[in-house]
């Protein structure tokens, strides 16, 4: 018996000592009390659009700090209740939820229940990390202990509720309250303080942007809890659960603004250093006008899904089992507890499907899905890319119950929701304005999505521009003795050299139509009258008119430069159209306007330079040119606009991009649609047509331009010309045309025309 005792009182010492020394040794590597006493968030860089409305921080410590004492009772209440009910009692360690949590571990094998106090979870956040280790669950318990004896019960409250994460990048209460509701925390309801309080448990399962129903329930438990704890009234529970739910929407918050806040980030970090940047109070005052940057924001995820929708169906996002639909389907219509945005994109779970309709919960509504509004999925993509149309298509070929779709918000009628199937595109797109004379960007959208892709496409996506790239070219044509008038023949034509030892350039549609007008060229952009065009100016005079005008980038010297073989950014793109828009000026794109320091000193400002690079007689005649193309050609979508518009559309080879670029007498504006991966986006899909819509949405919410069209400058006349020839008419029966001064042809047409006059309607073009 004394042996044996000796032996455990050996095995016990051995243990205790290895558990002393290890948490010793681990004590070594946790911070310091006093650093988290010190806890005091630096200014960091405070960025601001142009009607100077905070859009975006760059903070080392995320979040907006706000004392407890600022903070709703509701809210602290509810983080109590559902995340740590003994909090005021424990010393940092809760002994009881430790030994449940334990007991359901070893029965699942595995690290699963957490047990944790808030004491711990604010452990846990202070090193940054979430992995589940025994090492870091012995550090996160020593922090907490030490924090326990060292900190009040409130200075912990205050330290966690300000650095915990929420999801959609909000880092404690105040951001959260702004994030999803678009308000301060101190007006948070007490239905709200419950849902924000319930995301800390899974930020992105419970998020209402991406899981109302979900969000909902979570919000539910949360309550309970609190009605559980006697923070509340079951009155209370009842009238909180049932208030609406004013969601923000992530588009007009700072998600709006996020490709744009980082390329403005990526260049303090490069000027000034991340000390600087992230301790010393910056205030950036930028060019971004927030309601075209919602505008942009909405015209590139609608014109992209709609691309995205002609390539087909990819199915259901996931499939849920264990739903009690008779519960789902009670709620019929427009519900009371949420508020839904006509237009907006949402998660929605199928609770019935017949052929013709489907019956869908979302964000908290129960609407219904009518095969018209879903006609699109008859074409289903495989998962090899290949694509199948089902015959006969009905909504229940496709969906079943339990599956999670994304549908949009169609419309609201008495209560009854309409919506329309939808999936996020896997196709991407970018989208620049540019204020023309000044060179503000007041607009950027990088892709759909920052979330999922912080690539920005719009400044580093260097694609071909395909046709885009010709009113370049026309406009250089009219600095080297070309008019809109001149004459070139439009016909078969080989050149040798190329990967197949010669070249045959062929129009879009592989027809050819004989003498050819520039004016018309570029209007139903022609090929080969372009290749023919860069011909007979010179490689080298285009080249320098292209560098002249802002191009930066390698230029191919050979004619496939007249096809836009070369590469470019949206924004380069843009900055080019504008030196057209701006009467021949070119300007540095701006995007700040100034800098402050934390004692409002100005640390850099930047003014619009601008520099007349060429005639503004060229520019006027390009932005003639490209007016046609918007009424007669490639561009008559941008009609729509309301306004004079010139712009141009770009297709590559294959339909791997798609452009529009164009401008009205107030923005010049750039859209490009493709994929990161080069690959095709489906036969058909030009600039006209994946493009174009894109740009023509976001031109409609611009300001429109003005009514009365683009300046005349001096220095240009008209003439009116003999449409087959390019000649003066004989008997003013022909069509007007500017040209610079001097430059209008003296030879009048011959009364009978050797050329058959065309049929405009013959023509066919991208």
């Amino acid at each position: 018996m004394k042996l044996k005792f000796i032996i455990i009182f050996t095995l016990v010492s051995i243990l205790l000592g290895g558990v002393a020394g290890s948490y010793i040794a681990i004590s070594k590597g946790i911070p310091s009390i006093e650093e988290l006493k010190r806890y005091n968030p630096s200014a960091g860089t405070k960025i601001y659009s142009d009607d100077d409305v905070l859009i975006g921080e760059l903070k080392l410590e995320k979040g907006i700090f706000v004392p407890i004492d600022h903070m709703p009772k509701n809210m602290v209440n509810a983080i109590i209740a559902v995340e740590d009910s003994r909090f005021w009692k424990h010393k940092g360690i809760d002994y009881i939820a430790i030994a449940r949590a334990m007991v359901k571990d070893v029965l699942h094998a595995s690290l699963k229940e957490g047990g944790s106090t808030l004491t711990q979870q604010l452990a846990k956040v202070v090193f940054l990390s979430p992995e589940k280790t025994l090492k870091r669950k012995l550090m996160e318990a020593s922090l907490a202990v030490k924090m326990e004896k060292n900190l009040s019960k409130k200075e912990i409250l205050e330290l966690y509720l300000n650095r915990v994460y929420f999801g959609h990048g909000a880092y404690g209460v105040e951001m959260a309250a702004r994030v999803y509701f678009g308000k301060s925390a101190k007006n948070l309801t007490l239905g709200e303080a419950a849902l924000i309080a319930g995301l800390v448990k899974a930020p992105t399962l419970y998020s209402p942007f991406n899981d109302l129903s979900r969000a909902k329930e979570r919000q539910m438990t949360v309550l309970s809890r609190m009605e559980e704890e006697e923070y509340i009234k079951k009155s209370d529970r009842e009238f909180a659960y049932n208030q609406p739910l004013y969601l923000a929407s992530p588009k007009k918050g700072m998600e709006a603004t996020s490709y744009f806040t980082e390329y403005v980030r990526k260049y303090l970090e490069e000027k000034y250093g991340e000390e600087t940047v992230y301790r010393k109070g910056l205030k950036v005052y930028t060019t971004l006008n927030r309601s075209l940057q919602v505008s942009a924001v909405n015209a590139v995820q609608a014109g992209l899904r709609e691309v995205d929708k002609r390539r087909g169906w990819r199915g259901p996002l996931e499939h849920r089992n264990n739903i009690d639909f008779d519960k789902e389907l009670k709620t019929k219509g427009l519900s009371t507890t949420v508020a839904v945005n006509p237009g907006d994109v949402y998660a929605g779970l199928v609770l019935k499907v017949s052929e013709k309709e489907a019956i869908i919960k979302t964000r908290g509504v129960t609407g219904k899905l009518a095969l018209s509004d879903a006609l699109w999925a008859a074409r289903v993509l495989n998962k090899d890319g290949s694509a199948k149309t089902i015959p006969q298509f009905t909504l229940a070929k496709i969906l079943k119950p339990g599956d999670m779709i994304k549908v949009s918000i169609k419309g609201i009628q008495n209560k009854n929701v309409n919506l329309a199937l939808e999936q996020d595109p896997e196709v991407e797109g970018a989208l620049v304005a540019i204020e023309p004379y000044s060179g503000f960007i007041r607009a950027m959208v990088g892709g759909y999505d920052f979330t999922k892709s912080d690539f920005n496409r719009a400044v580093n996506a260097r694609r071909q521009p395909g046709s885009a790239f010709k009113p370049i070219i026309y406009a250089a044509a009219m600095d080297n003795g070309f008019t809109p008038a001149s004459i070139i023949n439009d016909e078969p034509v080989t050149y040798m050299g190329g990967p197949k030892g010669e070249w045959s350039p062929e129009n879009y549609d592989h027809k050819f139509y004989g003498p050819t007008r520039l004016r018309e060229a570029l209007t139903y952009s022609r090929n080969v009258v372009t290749v023919k065009l860069v011909e007979a100016m010179g490689i080298d005079n285009l080249i320098n008119f292209a560098r002249t005008v802002g191009f930066q980038g390698e230029i191919p010297r050979n004619l496939s430069i007249a096809l836009g073989s070369l590469a470019v950014t949206p924004l380069e793109l843009a900055t080019i159209y504008d030196v057209f828009a701006s009467n021949g000026m070119k300007v540095k794109p701006i995007t700040i306007k100034y800098i402050t320091d934390r004692r409002g000193g100005i640390m850099e400002s930047h003014e619009p330079e601008p520099e007349q690079v060429i005639s503004p007689q060229t520019s006027f005649l390009i932005t003639s040119m490209m007016e046609d193309v918007v009424k007669y050609g490639t561009g008559w979508r941008a009609k729509a606009v309301g306004a004079p518009v010139a712009g141009k559309t770009g297709t590559t080879n294959d339909y791997k991009d798609a452009w529009f670029v164009g401008y009205t007498t107030n923005l010049v504006s750039c859209a490009w649609v493709g994929y990161d991966s080069l690959r095709t986006m489906g036969s058909q899909e030009t600039g006209g047509k994946a493009a174009a819509p894109i740009w023509v949405s976001f031109m409609q919410n611009s300001g429109r331009g003005d009514a009365e069209g683009f300046f005349q400058p001096d220095g240009i006349v008209t003439a009116t010309v003999d449409p087959k020839t390019g000649l003066l008419s004989k008997d003013d029966s022909g069509i007007r045309e500017y040209f610079k001064e001097g430059s209008q042809p003296r030879q009048v047409a011959p009364s009978k025309s050797v050329w058959e006059i065309r049929d405009p309607s013959q023509f066919n073009f991208d």
